[in-house]
């Protein structure tokens, strides 16, 4: 007897799923397909990033080999084409295009493209301070000292990665507004800070030595 009701069991299941499937089947092949095309289009995507990664990264390599060579003039015009592409590369060709300038005696050159990097969106915040860094010591001594330590204020901030380096710059401005004391505080949190790298300390010290009263 159990046997009877099972097989009427199982024929009305079968009946309700072809039911089911008359009534939706169209839509699930439809998602069905969806869910194929979704699919190759987004592994043709990431192909597709894969090939302009690379074809990004072998036109920086090339970039950094021309400048080596020194064919500053090529290099630039490499660097300053992968800064605007966007991608992995772009903040980095941005840096390379700034240096050469500042190597070159641009300065003027090299500060805007550091604060081009520093405005850009997008820009990691490690970066970016980096590139108020580089701003600042691209400008050299012609740069306003007031308005270059207003803006290594917030990297020197404790916990800054480029913070050691933000307080020398800061000391070195003091010293050209005059204020010889607090440079010479500048320079014993450095010499004091284990953070401070080797020579950046042994640097402090001797400034130290030099404005000691």
């Amino acid at each position: 007897m159990s046997d009877i009701f099972r097989e009427i069991d199982e024929e009305l299941r079968r009946d309700n799923l072809l039911k089911l499937w008359a009534r939706y089947g169209r839509y699930i092949i439809a998602l069905g397909v969806a869910l194929l095309l979704i699919a190759g289009g987004f592994v043709a995507w990431r192909d597709h990033q894969r090939t302009e990664r690379l074809a990004q990264s072998a036109r920086y390599a090339g970039a950094v080999a021309l400048a080596n060579a020194g064919k500053t003039a090529d290099a630039a015009i490499v660097f300053a084409s992968v800064a605007k592409e966007g991608g992995g590369y772009s903040v980095l060709a941005a840096f390379q295009d700034a240096a050469l300038s500042a190597r070159s005696g641009n300065r003027q050159a090299a500060v805007a493209a550091y604060d081009r990097i520093a405005a850009a969106p997008g820009v990691e915040p490690a970066f970016r301070d980096l590139a108020v860094l580089d701003a600042v010591m691209a400008g050299g001594a012609d740069a306003d000292p007031k308005a270059a330590i207003a803006r290594l204020e917030p990297l020197t901030a404790s916990g800054n990665p480029w913070r050691p380096m933000a307080l020398a710059l800061t000391a070195a401005a003091r010293l050209r507004l005059g204020d010889d004391k607090t440079a010479l505080e500048l320079y014993k949190n450095l010499a004091d800070d284990p953070a401070t790298p080797r020579d950046l300390r042994a640097r402090a010290a001797e400034m130290i030595a030099a404005l000691a009263p």
